[in-house]
Formats: structure tokens, sequence, C-alpha cells
């Protein structure tokens, strides 16, 4: 059986850097059992020791605060890890150690990974280990997570120290009155077996005093009588503190807490070699890239210049493997025996699904680049200079982080983004966000907009995205506003956030941020997208045309070959090179291509899907939308890559020529009735119809009613009809 150890720590303590330093490949994402937060497992062997490692979600405290909160705090009591690593950042010890503080009095094993060490002796901060870790009588393990550095010995000293079986109870003093108090609960609590099968009694009567949503839930449920008694003397101590002391038992533990970390730091644990007050790299640097006038140009300079580096760098390999598709698919066809199989396999998969994974080399390109933004700490800065703009469409300073992970600089996905909307306090904002981070560039829709942005705006690719991007910020934060003051009306809170010290991305961080990401997408193009494109495909093929149009094809090609001299139709029969033709032989054959080509176009209409598209196209063609372009929309309510791969197919169904084998992109700006205001449009409906269907649930989990997920189907896709039928009919009169 596996060792089983939790990392646990604040955010932006380099916990995740940690995890992924000691557990490199072998580790696996999946969600934490009913509910969507992210729960991240590896494996490290050294020394013929194995330990599963868990990656806690990142939190400040273990209070009840967020859904963060309540599952770490959960897998501690209910999977009882041998040991926590609990990761804290040298450099802001003070703040870092009050969860610690917090893991002792849960009674907990724990080491200490004191991390950061680098970034603490570049700004002047010496600590003496040996002290910290004998005044707070834990191993404390200096580390630099982001190179690897005291990993070896961090693990060393957690398989000696799980040998170790005791450990000393800790408590801390909280003045006269909670003390008095703590002991009267601890000692009723004992008594009465209140909770004792899942947490220490003293640690739940300090939950009672903090007010803790979940363990009051959970005492209300177990024993309602006692858990009243117990709230009627945590009352008691609450009154006797605001009569006396203007303050409550809560704000009164946390001030002891970090009275405590004071008295242990100023025991010579921390020595600053320079003055304090410098003014340090990070603060330096913000000076330049927070600045307010400055700040919003070296972004949108940041933004361009991801997007020229995704687009340049990623153009050679997208051309490898669009022409390995275009390989696959001429020897599929060549080689099959006509039929629905062959059908499926060149027009269903490769033409569909290739169509999608001939992006994956843009899409890691975008991941790597983001990635080095948010390794860097830089998004971090984006959230703080785009507070203030949020605050005035009705949004808080938090919900820039949902946007970004939906993603608002591109390549995220909005499901994580609604998820990241737990941590706003305010109903009202937090419903105004889930409801707009569709909005963002997400990684299902970058496809759509590198198809269409390599067709039509080829020597433009870095600027369109860019605008693509700002359209989609904008469109996002005015519908904010007018939720805001219509149907979700009240007051903004105000916004909070730690800025993380600026650092420098490893090469190995990358590679996995990047290869998870990537790897995602290609198991989504092989999975969810493989299965939706064969259904289209087969909503595109049944029910064949009628044998009566059949035999009309074939009566025009008969009449084609009876029209035309014996010896130029042999010629056809006998010759596979089209170079070698007669001029008589290539006028022939370019009819009967013609005639084919029209077949395949009527039995692409009559198909089951081309009903549908034909028939919204009454409606859609005022925005620029053919049928086939409609049956890819429909398919894109379920995940919006397939509008790429349903593109692919529909017009590798509707195209017979086999000379014709250039790429979608290729097709698309060849087809009549498409260009760069057709583009355009389909570019503004994509960004804001409606979410994929698992964006939906989520949205209605989050929300708590399938009403706002309905609402954001309707709502979304009648704005996104609104907004691409303005683009293309004011277009069109500018053009003419």
């Amino acid at each position: 059986m596996e060792t089983v150890i939790a990392l646990a720590g604040n955010p932006n303590s380099g916990k995740t850097t940690l995890f992924n330093a000691l557990t490199g490949a072998r580790q696996h994402v999946g969600n934490y059992p009913g509910v969507t937060v992210e729960k991240k497992e590896g494996a490290y062997v050294e020394n013929g020791n194995r330990f599963n490692i868990v990656d806690l979600p990142g939190t400040y405290s273990l209070t009840a605060y967020s859904l963060e909160e309540v599952v770490a705090r959960d897998f501690l009591v209910n999977e009882k890890p041998r040991m926590v690593i609990n990761i804290v950042d040298a450099s802001s010890l003070e703040r870092n150690l009050y969860l610690t503080v917090q893991f002792m009095e849960m009674g907990v094993p724990i080491c200490l990974a004191l991390n950061m060490m680098d970034v603490a002796k570049t700004r002047g901060i010496e600590i003496n280990i040996n002290k910290l870790s004998k005044l707070l009588g834990l191993p404390v393990i200096p580390t630099v997570a982001r190179s690897g550095k005291g990993k070896k010995e961090l693990m060393a000293t957690v398989a000696r120290r799980l040998k170790d079986s005791d450990i000393a109870p800790f408590m801390i003093s909280y003045g006269d009155d909670i003390d008095k108090a703590l002991d009267t609960l601890e000692e009723k609590i004992r008594n009465n077996n209140f909770l004792t099968d899942t947490y220490q009694a003293r640690w739940t009567a300090l939950k009672y005093l903090e007010n803790d949503s979940q363990v009051l839930e959970l005492g209300q449920k177990t024993d309602p009588s006692f858990s009243k008694e117990i709230e009627g003397i945590v009352q008691g101590v609450s009154d006797h503190l605001s009569e006396t002391l203007d303050t409550y038992p809560e704000a009164m533990i946390a001030d002891y807490r970090y009275g405590y970390i004071k008295a242990i730091l100023k025991q010579g644990v921390v020595r600053h070699a320079q003055d304090r007050n410098r003014l340090q790299t990070s603060d330096r640097i913000d000076k330049v890239v927070t600045n307010r006038f400055l700040g919003p140009i070296i972004m949108i300079a940041v933004l361009m210049g991801l997007y020229h580096f995704t687009f340049s760098y990623s153009e050679m390999p997208v051309g490898w493997l669009e022409g390995f598709f275009e390989w696959l698919g001429g020897f599929a066809d060549a080689h099959l025996p006509e039929g629905l199989l062959k059908s499926l396999i060149v027009s269903g998969i490769i033409d569909g699904v290739g169509g999608v994974l001939g992006f994956v080399p843009l899409i890691m390109f975008m991941f790597f680049g983001i990635s080095i933004l948010e390794d860097s700490g830089y998004l971090a800065r984006v959230a703080y200079m785009l507070d203030r703009i949020f605050r005035f469409f009705g949004l808080h300073g938090g919900s820039v982080m949902a946007f970004i992970v939906s993603g608002g600089i591109a390549g995220g996905c909005a499901v994580p983004g609604v998820m990241a909307t737990r941590t706003l306090r305010s109903p009202r904002e937090r419903l105004a966000t889930l409801l707009t981070v569709p909005f963002m560039n997400c990684g299902a829709k970058l496809p759509v907009f590198a198809l269409l942005v390599a067709a039509f705006f080829a020597h433009n690719e870095a600027t369109v995205m860019l605008v693509i991007t700002l359209i989609a910020w904008l469109g996002a934060l005015l519908t904010a506003k007018l939720l805001r003051m219509t149907i979700i009306k009240g007051e903004a809170t105000p916004f909070v956030m730690e800025l993380p010290p600026y650092r420098l991305p490893t090469f190995r961080g990358l590679f996995i941020h990047t290869w998870e990401r990537t790897w995602q997408y290609i198991k989504k193009a092989g999975t969810i997208i493989l299965g939706i494109s064969i259904i289209l495909w087969a909503m595109m093929t049944f029910p064949g045309l009628p044998e009566k149009e059949t035999k009309r094809f074939e009566q025009k090609r008969e009449v084609l070959m009876a029209s035309t001299d014996s010896a130029a139709v042999g010629e056809l029969e006998a010759s596979d090179d089209a170079s070698e033709l007669s001029s008589a032989a290539a006028e022939l054959k370019s009819q009967l291509l013609a005639v084919d080509s029209g077949e395949a176009q009527v039995a692409l209409r009559h198909s089951i899907a081309g009903r549908i598209g034909t028939t919204l196209e009454g409606i859609t063609k005022f925005a620029g939308f053919d049928w086939r372009t409609n049956i890819a929309l429909v398919g894109g309510f379920a995940a919006k890559e397939v509008v790429v791969s349903t593109l692919g197919t529909a017009y590798s169904l509707g195209e017979v020529d086999p000379e014709d084998t250039g790429s979608l992109s290729e097709k698309l700006a060849k087809s009549p009735g498409w260009g760069p205001l057709t583009a355009m449009s389909l570019i503004i409906f994509t960004i804001f119809y409606a979410p994929c269907f698992v964006t939906v649930a989520c949205i209605s989990k989050e929300a708590g009613s399938w009403k706002w997920g309905a609402f954001s189907i309707i709502f979304n896709t009648a704005l996104a009809f609104g907004l691409s039928l303005a683009v293309f009919q004011i277009g069109s009169l500018m053009v003419n």
C-alpha cells in the first residue's frame, strides 16, 4: 500500500512547482468526489520509498470560507494522509505560517518545506532554519522548488518522520475569555462524544468559535439540541467580547495566531540584511508594468507579442500536420473501395477530426506562451490592472482571473473559469461573472479563429487575433454592465489580492503545463470531437438521394458521354493522368466532375443535417451564413471545435474533385459566398453564441438553477446573431 503524502500551502507559495519537481511525468489529474475542484496526484520514488503525493488546493486558512478550503480540510480529515508537507514562502514567512499554525492545531503530522529561499535571499532576508524548527517543534527543510533544490532532503526527512508516530498536542492561548470558553466547550464535546469520531474535541470547539459554516452544519445535523447548547455558549462569549473589546471571537483568534507567529519570528529567526523598506526588484518592475498609463500599453504589447509568436512559429508545423492529413485522406481515398465506410473514414474522421488536430502545434505554442506569463507572475498583474475597469462594469477584481482562466488571453476553458467564480463572495457579482466568462476565447474557439484568420486575414494574423480578444473582453464587460443594471442589481464589493513576486519560469514547469493543456485538447479531439463528428457525418450522409434524383444525374452523365467523341471517352477511361489527356477528354472529365459535384451537393442538402441547415438559412443568410455553416454552428453547441470538424466534413462531402487536395482554409477562401466580411461575421457569432453543453451544465450547477443555464443558451445566441447581423449588413453597405 502506498504512503499518502499531502502537499498544502498558500497560493503562490510554489506548491504546484514543488509537486511537479517531485512527481514529474508520474502524475494524473482528476476531480475530488462530488465537487469540480481539480485533484492532482503523483508518485515519488527514491531509495526504495514510494509515496503517493496529493497536491491539495491552495488555501490561506482551514476555515470553510471557500470550496477549496473545505476540500483541503476534508481530505486531511477523511483520507488521513500519513504526512502533510506544508509549503511556506520564505519571503512572506509571517503570512504563510498562519496556515501552519492551523495544521498544528488540527493535530496532523507536518513537515515544513521552506520554499523560495532564493527569493528571500534576493530580498535580503536571512532565516535561522534550526531556530525556526526548534521553536515550532517541526522539521524545516529549505527548498527552491523551481530548480528542485532541497527536494531529496525534504523527502528523506518525511521518510524519517513517518517512523515517529507521536505528535505532541499543540495549543496556544487566545486570551482569558476565549480560553475559558474553549476549555468549557472541549469538556462538553468530549463528554458527549460530539463529532469526536471525525475531529478532535478542542478543534471542534475552536471551529464553533470561528463560526465555521461546515462544522456548524454538520453539528446541527448530528445532534441539533447539543449543537444549539454550544452555540449558546459561543454567543455569550461573542456578546461579551463585543461589549468589552468591540471585537468577536473569530477576529480575536486570528489576532492571537499572528501574535504567536510574531513572537517566534522575533526570537532571532528572521534577520533583514538590508533596509526592509528598500524597493525590491518586483516593486521596481511593478512601478512600470502596473503604471496607470504604461501598464495597459505594455499589456497590449505583450498580447500582440504572444499572438505574433504563436502564429509565426506554429505556421510550419501546422503546415506539416495539414499536409499529413491531406496525404492520409488521399491514401485512404485511393485504397479504400467506394461506399459508406470510405466516406466515414475520409470525410467523417480524417477531414473532420484531422481539421481539429491540425491546429495542435498552434494550440501548443499558445499554451506555452500563456504558461510563461502565468509562471512569471505577470497574469496576476493583469488582474490587478483590470480591477478598476471591472468595478466600473459592475464586476469584481476577482472576476479577472475567472476571465483569464476561461481564455481571456486565448486557450483557456470556460468550465474552470465558471468554477473560479466561487472565490467571489457577492452572489450578484458571481452570477454576472459566470454568465459572461463563456465569451472569452477558450481553447475550443481557437481552431475556428485560426481557420478563418488563415483563410482571410493571413497577412495580419496577430493583429486580427488581438482584435478578436478585445472584442470578447469588451462584449463581456458591456453584457455584465447590462445584467448588473437590470436583472442582477446590487452594490460592488471591494477587491484585495496578493501580487506574487516575479519569477523566471523553469523549462520543466513550462513543459509540464504546456503538455497537460495540449494533451487535454488532443484527448478531446480523439474522443468527444470524434464521436460528434461521426454523428454529424451520419446526419450529412443519410437518408441519401432518392432513386429518382440518382437516375437524373446518371442520365446527365450518359448524355455527356453520348455527345462526346468515342475516342475521347476511351482515352478518359484508359488514362489516370489528367495531364496526358487531349483537350476533348479533359473537357469531358471537367463536365463529368461538375455533374458529380452537383450530385454531392444535392445529396448533402437532402441529408438530415442539410435540411436543418437549409431551413435555418432563411434567417441566417442575413448574417452571411449559408446552410453548410449552419450545420457547423449547430454542432458547435456541443463543442466549439466541432465547427471546424463539421466544415471539413461538409466541404469534403460536397467536393468530389480528386485534384482539389488543399487544406480547409484554402477551400473556404475559394468557395463562393465566403470572404473577409463573412469570416468576421462568423468570428463574432462564435465569440458570443451559446456555451458548450458542459459549460451550460456547470453554469447551472454553480448558479443553483437550470434557468441560468437556459438563459445563457438563449441570451448568448440571440446576442451573437444580433451582433453578426449588424456586422454583416453594415459591412455589406460599406463595401457596396
